[in-house]
């Protein structure tokens, strides 16, 4: 037998034929889809409660009644139970959004929907932001948003801002249109980190960035009809995306 160091602090006794694993396991039954729900839902209960730091698999394991060699089981680190929170956190994003959408089909109004009800969404994380970003900061963390790991949260937001492009009254050039939602994803990250510095009053700094950056946007959109302007500014959209390579 021998002792496995989890990134957490954790140890588990493990056999050493156990092989090594990359991704949660998912057994087949209700029993194990509600153990794993379980061991999920106490998980992201204690990242709202307590953030990154103060939440480890054994403090998970023990508020959710199970032992930790079941928790490892279906979750094998802390990061896989993150990538939950994040996804999780994209789904409320998302629901926050939509009804506020429909009612509106301006390009910018709808962007401005996307933004403000994604930093309310994350605002009850801004005590523990820094944990979160010391876990992600790192290029080859999983938790890093461009990380392949965060594929299904990343597709969630982006998806959702491919939905603000799509669904707004607009006269964008076509390819424009299709690589937007990236940038503006990627807009949406940058101005998440600056929210996660931000200590002013409701956030107030971050808001008042965003609403500039709105503006911004109004007036350099209709420059994207002029035909001298299209070919330059297609290329910086590109460049712009090319981060996501």
């Amino acid at each position: 037998m021998f002792e496995n160091e989890r990134s957490d602090g954790d140890t588990e006794p493990e056999p050493d034929t156990e092989p090594e694993r990359t991704g949660p396991r998912r057994k087949t039954g209700a029993k194990a889809e509600r153990t794993r729900a379980l061991i999920r839902d106490t998980a992201l209960a204690s990242f709202r409660e307590r953030g990154y730091d103060d939440t480890t698999l054994r403090l998970i394991a023990q508020e959710a009644g199970v032992s930790l060699g079941n928790a490892y089981y279906y979750f094998p680190t802390k990061n896989h139970l993150v990538q939950e929170l994040y996804a999780e956190v994209q789904r409320e994003h998302r629901a926050a959004a939509s009804e506020l959408l429909a009612g509106s089909d301006d390009l910018v109004d709808r962007l401005g929907i996307v933004y403000r009800t994604g930093l309310a969404t994350l605002e009850p994380f801004h005590a523990f932001a820094p944990g979160f970003l010391t876990a992600a900061i790192s290029p080859r963390s999983p938790l890093n948003p461009l990380a392949e790991d965060s594929a299904e949260a990343r597709e969630l937001a982006v998806g959702l801002f491919r939905d603000a492009v799509a669904g707004a009254r607009h006269s964008l050039p076509d390819d424009l249109a299709r690589s937007l939602p990236e940038v503006f994803w990627l807009a949406y990250l940058l101005l998440a980190l600056f929210w996660a510095y931000d200590r002013s009053p409701g956030r107030e700094r971050t808001l008042r960035l965003l609403d500039g950056g709105l503006r911004l946007l109004g007036l350099a959109l209709p420059l994207a009809r002029l035909p001298m302007l299209r070919r330059p500014l297609r290329e910086l959209v590109e460049l712009v995306a090319a981060v996501r390579a």
